[in-house]
């Protein structure tokens, strides 16, 4: 899967690279370089990667899982409130 995506990002660098050459002075230090930065770590990135093992990937679906629960909660608890404060401010 990562194979193409790896040949890609090289290949946008090699294209950069080639463009900086061609290009005024100001424009690759404007433009350039900070493209050719993003390209390199995000390379440097990828190729860091790994597939989280079933221990790993299980412990963060519980923390998400954990996490949606907490912030329904408080969702669910604040329009209950709100209901009662609207009717009052309305008068409905």
């Amino acid at each position: 899967f990562w194979r193409p995506v790896l040949h890609l990002a090289y290949d946008i660098h090699q294209n950069l690279t080639k463009m900086a050459e061609a290009q005024p002075e100001g424009f690759q230090e404007a433009l350039i370089e900070p493209l050719k930065e993003f390209f390199k770590d995000s390379l440097h990135l990828v190729k860091r990667c790994t597939k989280p093992d079933r221990k790993e990937f299980m412990a963060i679906s519980q923390a998400t899982g954990i996490g949606f629960l907490i912030m329904g909660f408080i969702g669910f608890f604040v329009k209950l409130v709100h209901i009662p404060i609207n009717n009052i401010l309305v008068g409905n």
